[in-house]
């Protein structure tokens, strides 16, 4: 197993192991009641989840504060495992799942979930409208809305261009 002194990377099946025990144990309702009962004990959320990073990586033998930290330079490191970086991201969602389970109410966390499910459907809506133009119209649409999203200081509402925005892009 790895160690804070031999690597400087867990291994790609540790970070597997991680990811899917961790979605497990957040899925479970006692695991959820004590990211809540944290919350309403005005501890932040976060701080339970990564608790828990910890005690799973306490289980695999590996250093909590060196796992923690490879966490940060998965992206880095396995950037191009995509496997692994889809793994990565869907453990990333898993997290802030339970952290909003945890902080919003029932029929907020609903709203929100529908709200993401629509802003989905805008963004394949786009993409599909997209792939009707070339590549080179496509890397100009997307350079576009890389520049819009910044300029929203990354507000994922700003992820989304109708079709005549599209046309406009590629016109100009």
């Amino acid at each position: 197993m790895a160690t804070a002194g031999g690597e400087s990377m867990m291994a790609r099946e540790q970070l597997l192991h991680l990811f899917a025990r961790f979605s497990f144990l957040t899925s479970l309702p006692e695991v959820k009641q004590r990211i809540a009962d944290a919350v309403r004990d005005k501890q932040e959320a976060v701080a339970v989840t990564t608790e828990i990073q910890e005690e799973i990586l306490r289980e695999m033998g590996i250093d909590p504060s060196f796992g923690i930290r490879c966490l940060g330079k998965v992206n880095v490191v396995y950037e191009n495992d995509k496997d692994l970086m889809i793994k990565f991201y869907q453990f990333v969602a898993k997290e802030e799942m339970a952290i909003d389970e945890a902080e919003l109410g029932l029929r907020e966390l609903t709203e929100k979930l529908h709200a993401q499910q629509i802003l989905q459907e805008k963004q394949l809506d786009m993409l599909v409208e997209m792939r009707k133009y070339s590549l080179e119209s496509q890397s100009v649409i997307l350079w576009a809305l890389h520049k819009q999203l910044e300029e929203a200081n990354f507000d994922i509402s700003a992820s989304i261009l109708s079709p005549e925005q599209l046309q406009e892009i590629i016109q100009k």
